[in-house]
């Protein structure tokens, strides 16, 4: 979700990285227009060649036409430092940055230490499950206490220190001086990253409070974590800190998570590998591995340049990847393998170690979802890469699921796939598995640990189709089908635009949707079309073929969820640099809506307050409580009007810097969200 769409990279960027010739999914959706026989006009009719080409699944659960409830009015665009919900809704703000959930429990200061951040709710919210406090089945658990497990993806260090700056900061930079970083400052930005978990129960007043409980923690950048799976123990993980290549320090850019059958958390590690520097040169030029070069670590200055951390520790220093020593045991040049993974944490024991299940691949992960689990049959997860022309993942164990028996193990053995779209509206996944096809070591593939690390090369080398930023996805709990947000990409040049991906240009995104061959998700082969391409009026088309509305009107698609209902709740993300800003103004501040599958009827839920974006979203069991994520309030906020304490938010107390928090949200007659 960091990945902005400008042609300015801010934090949280990562610069394309895919120079192959690989087929676009706008040269895909362009053929297919054209086998259906679609003439030269304007965009919109053209696009509706696209929407409700796919047929509801066979054997799919029998639902009526008209699908769930939409029993809410929509609420219209807004440009207001508030949250708007439906009327008969009401609103309250949890755990903002800084929220004391364990250890001493300080409380939030603007000034705060790096230890004392280590003791509170990081910041940045983003993905995020709420786990029934029982610990067991998390559809039938308690709707009034649970374990909120968020993650944090990334910081602004001119929030973060406005207490200690010297002077304000912009944007894109970090408090440094000619003598290096602060070494506090750099431990307060580690801590501030990772993951929150936290139990929170509803009061007697029906608000919701944080508990002090021992499975209260927080995960980090600097926590222990193991490496599990096909990479584990092999050359390219062997560091400094882990000469057996078998653990790691801490989990960084957590942007959306997945929740296992086994009722673990998994976080996603998204734009990781900016944090990163390899000044490596031959001849003059940079001289980085693929598995470097691939990803988009710097060759200058890191995101954040925690390496310059003045007194030179290790936990610091191992963010410049440069080679200095005579093997990897010395240096810190494998540090970056060990970065872009699913890492699964169990909520329940706060004792437990983290694990990256590497078998699922390394790239810019923005989330991982899960097909509903059956008994004796694999478990099969779906991931997309968060990033400009790259591609989306589907993992199938290679053991089966048992519920008696199910662990995180299952993750460690399988077949990893990459999807390949077709313009006929056909698709088909190809396995990433070392010595099949061209994944051979004349090709530079020795090992599967070598096709995992380098997964965006593996996918390269097989062909798979060049999408526009696939982030989020979800999965119809009644029918099956499986849906992505495409969220936009306007690097897409008119001969780039097809299939799944249909304009130059696009700002706007789309969300493309599949059901896999004999609605057997660990099918190698499925059917697409495209339910919902958004931006304005011109541009858009429901599953109807509709042009979009003043009650839905949306521009990049980001996160996605379904409720038990099949409701299907969709939120965006217009980056800081075009919010409210020329073709993207008429969308106001980011928001969610709330989508009918069968009948594709889009109505906006909810909008945010200024320079955020809406991101993470989940229900209690009973489908009465809502929570949802606020991320960076207040970051449209200019060098120039930070210098001149003009804030154009302070979200959501009203005063000092705004920080992202989470939102409780309910109906106040105690009805289901949505319905």
């Amino acid at each position: 979700m960091a990945a902005r769409e400008h042609d300015m990279i801010e934090p949280g960027d990562e610069p394309m990285s895919n120079l192959s010739a690989n087929p676009y999914f706008g040269d895909i959706a362009a053929a297919r227009l054209s086998r259906r026989g679609v003439l030269a006009g304007s965009l919109g009719a053209a696009l509706a060649g696209f929407i409700g080409a796919g047929a509801a699944p066979r054997g799919a659960t029998a639902r009526p036409a008209e699908g769930p409830s939409l029993g809410f009015r929509a609420v219209p665009v807004s440009e207001a430092d508030t949250v708007v919900v439906p009327e008969g809704y009401a609103v309250q703000v949890l755990i903002p940055w800084g929220t004391p959930i364990t250890g001493d429990m300080p409380a939030w200061r603007p000034d705060n230490t790096g230890a004392e951040q280590a003791m509170q709710v990081g910041m940045h919210h983003d993905g995020m499950h709420f786990f029934p406090i029982e610990g067991q089945d998390p559809h039938r658990g308690s709707s009034e206490d649970g374990l909120l497990v968020v993650n944090h993806e990334y910081i602004e260090p001119r929030f973060l220190h406005a207490a200690a700056a010297e002077r304000p900061l912009g944007t894109d930079e970090v408090p440094a001086g000619e003598d290096g970083r602060d070494p506090d400052q750099v431990l307060k930005e580690l801590n501030a990253h990772g993951i929150s978990v936290v139990r929170i129960r509803k009061g007697a007043d029906g608000r919701w409070a944080v508990v002090p409980d021992p499975r209260n923690r927080r995960i980090t950048g600097l926590t222990e974590m193991e490496i599990a799976g096909p990479v584990r123990g092999s050359p390219f993980v062997r560091t400094r800190y882990s000469p057996d290549g078998t653990r790691v320090r801490g989990t960084l850019n957590n942007c959306a998570h997945g929740v296992t059958p086994w009722n673990t958390y998994l976080a996603a590690e998204e734009n990781w590998a900016g944090y990163f520097r390899n000044g490596d040169q031959q001849d003059q030029k940079p001289d980085l591995p693929r598995e470097h070069a691939r990803y988009g670590v710097r060759t200058g200055r890191s995101r954040y340049r925690w390496e310059e951390a003045r007194g030179g520790e290790d936990a610091f220093r191992r963010f410049d990847a440069s080679r200095t020593g005579a093997d990897a045991a010395e240096d810190y040049r494998n540090e970056p393998n060990a970065f872009g993974w699913m890492v699964e944490i169990d909520p329940f024991d706060p004792r437990s170690r983290p694990v990256k299940r590497t078998a699922l691949g390394r790239f810019a992960h923005e989330g991982v979802i899960f097909a509903p689990a059956r008994e004796g049959r694999p478990v099969v997860a779906y991931s997309g890469d968060d990033a400009r022309f790259e591609y989306i993942y589907k993992f199938v164990s290679a053991r089966p699921y048992q519920r008696a028996t199910a662990s995180g193990a299952l993750l460690d053995e399988g077949t990893l796939y990459v999807a390949r779209f077709h313009p006929d509206g056909s698709g088909e996944w190809l396995p990433l598995v070392q010595g099949v096809g061209p994944l051979t070591p004349a090709n530079g593939f020795r090992s599967q640990a070598e096709v995992l690390v380098n997964t965006r090369a593996a996918a390269d080398l097989l062909g798979a189709t060049k999408m526009d930023r696939p982030e989020w996805g979800a999965v119809d709990p009644r029918d099956g089908r499986v849906y992505f947000t495409l969220t936009n990409n306007t690097r897409r040049t008119p001969e780039q635009a097809e299939g799944p991906n249909p304009r130059a240009q696009n700002r706007f995104g789309q969300i493309v949707r599949w059901r896999e061959a004999d609605d057997d998700h660990a099918a190698t082969r499925f059917t697409w079309d495209l339910f919902v391409i958004a931006g304005p009026q011109e541009d858009s088309r429901d599953a109807n073929g509709a042009p979009l509305t003043a009650e839905n009107i949306f521009a990049c698609p980001d996160g996605l969820w379904f409720d038990a209902d099949s409701r299907l709740w969709i939120q965006t993300d217009i980056g800081e640099a075009e919010q409210n800003r020329g073709p993207l103004a008429p969308f106001g501040n980011n928001q969610m809506l709330c989508a009918n599958p069968y009948t594709g009827e889009i109505r906006r839920f909810l909008t945010g307050p200024v320079g955020q974006e809406i991101t993470g979203v989940v229900t209690t069991p009973d489908q009465r409580t809502m929570f949802v994520n606020v991320q960076h309030p207040g970051a449209t906020t200019t060098a120039e009007d930070f210098a001149a304490g003009r804030l154009v938010s302070r979200w959501p107390d009203g005063q000092g810097v705004p920080r992202s928090a989470t939102l409780v949200i309910t109906r106040q007659d105690g009805g289901v969200i949505g319905a």
